[in-house]
């Protein structure tokens, strides 16, 4: 290996939170390395919807959403796997964009302000030395005052540390595949939908141009059911939805194949691992039933990098105010999972929100925050 490099920080994981963050630093006059393993343009299998939350945070990180023309969320639409449907106002609401442009646009920022932006690499470890911190890539080592991961819902760090999470029995939280799609349908841009199957649910919502991201998560037994065969899986499952069929029939897949991702878990997680402050996904994912797990990586971002940047005792009150911030949503998140996927219980619970729209009105308000840049306010 080369001899080591040195930065003020190094961030693992170039998703929303870890660009976020790597902005924030440099803007603070920080030098940063960001780790991506992929290479950026790429698609990630995520629901595309940002809730209005962090509007007004991503235009300070100096991403144009005023120019961008993008669709403006304000309706949801929930369905039952029977078709029974339910629909509210979305009284904050949110933006689509797909992760292919944000995430893409994001690092162009990064890169412009001087973060060194290390796509393709894959972060081997990250160590607690006297350095203080050492990343170790498959080519070089990194030398570095402060190391972060943000690692996304799965990664080998999470397998080679032995994260609790991962070491955990199956349960009905940890056992789950996600697929996505891109396409060409007759919707209405400012409405998101979640269609319920059985063992799943489907989010369908207008992004740029033009486009609508499908969106789906079903438990491992599903594709086992459906001889692990998507295309089956989407026939014989997802379509008993009438809301579903219809989609299935009559859109355009804009590819041939789509995103697939296995092993998800929605289990607690740690926001520290081996003294190293965890992102995003890293940290604790919420249920994608109730959206705005994209906000949380901004949020998360922001709340780390004010702390790093008042000197504040991370190890300490980072899982603190981390805890004060989402617990709340990630437990509704956790339990409206458990709640949805049951056919007949599913079935009931719309047509209760539906004779108590406060019910929905309350799961909706707790699963979205306020204006991100409001947070130290």
């Amino acid at each position: 290996m080369k001899n080591p490099q040195t930065f003020d920080i190094a961030i693992t994981g170039g998703g929303l939170a870890g660009l976020s963050l790597a902005i924030l630093q440099a803007k603070a006059g920080k030098s940063v390395v960001l780790f991506e393993k992929n290479s950026y343009p790429f698609h990630r299998v995520c629901g595309e919807y940002v809730s209005l939350e962090s509007w007004n945070f991503l235009e300070s990180l100096e991403l144009p959403l005023s120019q961008m023309q993008l669709p403006i969320i304000k309706n949801l639409q929930i369905t039952s796997p029977s078709g029974t449907s339910i629909e509210a106002p979305l009284d904050l609401g949110g933006f689509g964009i797909s992760r292919y442009k944000l995430d893409f646009e994001l690092a162009q920022i990064a890169k412009n302000l001087g973060v060194k932006v290390l796509e393709t690499t894959k972060v081997i470890d990250i160590k607690k030395t006297e350095s203080p911190y050492e990343v170790i890539t498959e080519k070089e080592v990194y030398h570095c005052k402060m190391a972060v991961g943000s690692f996304g819902k799965r990664s080998n760090l999470d397998v080679d540390w032995k994260r609790p999470f991962i070491e955990k029995n199956r349960t009905s939280l940890n056992q789950y595949v996600g697929v996505k799609y891109h396409i060409k349908t007759d919707f209405h841009k400012d409405k998101i939908a979640l269609h319920n199957f059985s063992d799943g649910y489907c989010g369908i919502s207008a992004i740029e141009d033009d486009s609508y991201c499908l969106c789906y998560m079903t438990t491992k037994s599903n594709l086992k059911k459906s001889e692990n065969s998507i295309a089956n899986m989407e026939e014989k499952i997802l379509s008993k939805n009438p809301f579903l069929a219809n989609i299935f029939k009559n859109c355009e897949k804009l590819w041939p194949q789509p995103e697939v991702i296995s092993q998800i878990s929605f289990e607690k997680k740690g926001q520290f691992e081996n003294e190293i402050p965890l992102l995003g996904d890293a940290s604790g994912m919420i249920a994608p039933l109730c959206g705005n797990g994209m906000s949380m990586a901004f949020h998360g971002a922001y709340l780390l990098h004010n702390m790093l940047e008042s000197g504040e005792n991370i190890k300490e009150e980072y899982p603190k105010k981390w805890k004060d911030n989402f617990a709340t949503r990630l437990l509704v998140g956790r339990t409206v999972q458990r709640l949805f996927g049951n056919p007949i219980m599913t079935d009931l619970l719309i047509k209760g929100m539906k004779l108590t729209p406060s019910l929905l009105q309350l799961i909706i308000k707790n699963t979205h925050g306020k204006d991100i840049l409001a947070i130290n306010e």
